[in-house]
């Protein structure tokens, strides 16, 4: 199943990004803990280039924590400076500003030999839906930008002012023109970065069917008592079954099945998943 979806806006955040950057000291480079390496958008090698980067591991209450080490341990390991949050607890937030004053240490200490009290600038870049206006709002401890469960919800920058003189710009998450990978394209369909309407969602399901079998067994039937034997089409069928999702007539409705299906992913109701590991990307 081959995924791409960049739409125009995205195109022009892109643009906006590269004249913004010379206006900021540091990035913060937001990712989902379910897809860490999927979340990483090649086209901002040369953005990330240029300035200091604090890689934010977002979402983490969605994943096993052994999940979330693993993956610090491989970004670090690399030399990345990175952290593991959810942004919707509190406390968590205080984190991302402690490291991207750290990654600053050296600008500050020069402005504060020169008697120059000096307000870092930082811009958050992603991909859709990793929860960098939930993670603005945290920081700011109140609700400053606009935020939504679906991709696509910020559309243009917004400047946020911090306590303690740091600044935030909130960029529109941006997927890049090409997945580098089928697989790639999946895990960020089954996240919700790419927008559910420009998807086939049953086709959708039956992939994510064929990911829980082979490295989660037994979550289908934890979940839905489906057996998962026969073709992830039967499987869905079955689910269908087991959840009462019958059209008129009698036949199951595998369609309402493939959107309770993602939806249970995605809020977690099969469980704390990690799509994919160090290990997997060698």
């Amino acid at each position: 199943m081959l995924i791409q979806w960049f739409p125009g806006h995205m195109a022009k955040a892109k643009r906006q990004m590269e004249e913004s950057i010379k206006r900021v000291d540091s990035l913060i480079y937001v990712l989902d803990a379910r897809a860490p390496f999927s979340s990483v958008n090649p086209e901002f090698e040369n953005l990330i280039a240029m300035k200091p980067v604090l890689y934010v591991i977002n979402k983490c209450d969605l994943v096993e924590r052994q999940a979330v080490d693993a993956w610090l341990t491989r970004f670090r390991a690399a030399g990345m400076t990175a952290l593991a949050i959810s942004s919707t607890i509190g406390k968590d937030a205080s984190k991302v500003l402690t490291a991207l004053r750290e990654i600053n240490k050296e600008k500050l200490e020069r402005n504060r030999q020169k008697g120059v009290n000096y307000a870092l600038k930082a811009m958050v870049i992603g991909m859709p839906n990793t929860g960098k206006s939930t993670l603005i709002n945290a920081l700011c401890r109140g609700k400053k930008t606009v935020t939504g469960d679906k991709p696509g919800v910020t559309k243009g920058e917004q400047w946020v002012r911090l306590d303690g003189g740091i600044s935030l710009l909130d960029t529109p998450g941006t997927l890049c023109h090409s997945m580098k990978s089928e697989t790639i394209g999946l895990h960020l369909a089954f996240i919700g970065a790419v927008r559910d309407a420009v998807v086939d969602t049953t086709e959708l399901s039956l992939e994510l069917i064929k990911f829980l079998v082979e490295k989660r067994p037994g979550t289908l039937f934890a979940r839905y008592g489906a057996e998962e034997t026969g073709t992830p089409l039967e499987i869905l069928t079955a689910i269908a079954v087991k959840r009462g999702f019958m059209r008129k007539g009698g036949d199951a409705d595998e369609d309402k099945a493939a959107l309770a299906l993602i939806d249970d992913f995605r809020k977690t109701r099969l469980g704390k998943i990690v799509l994919e590991t160090p290990e997997d990307e060698g």
